[in-house]
């Protein structure tokens, strides 16, 4: 993953954000959901999807919308 993030740098790409969810921060590699890493919805605070890389430990935590905030127009 390091290669691409390079290459779209030099060429000035972006790289889809379903794609850089998916990348560990700490080690650099590719977070496969059951594979390389574990997914878990928490409750604490507000509702967030956490995902922890597999090799390394790292967590990365996405905030998950509620219903309510999706109904605002």
């Amino acid at each position: 993953m390091e290669h691409a993030r390079r290459l779209s740098m030099r060429y000035k790409v972006r790289i889809p954000r379903h794609w850089r969810l998916l990348v560990c921060r700490k080690c650099k590699g590719f977070m496969v959901p059951g594979f390389t890493s574990r997914t878990r919805i928490r409750q604490r605070r507000e509702p967030h999807l956490a995902l922890t890389c597999l090799k390394c430990g790292w967590i990365k935590r996405i905030p998950l919308k509620s219903k309510a905030a999706n109904l605002k127009p």
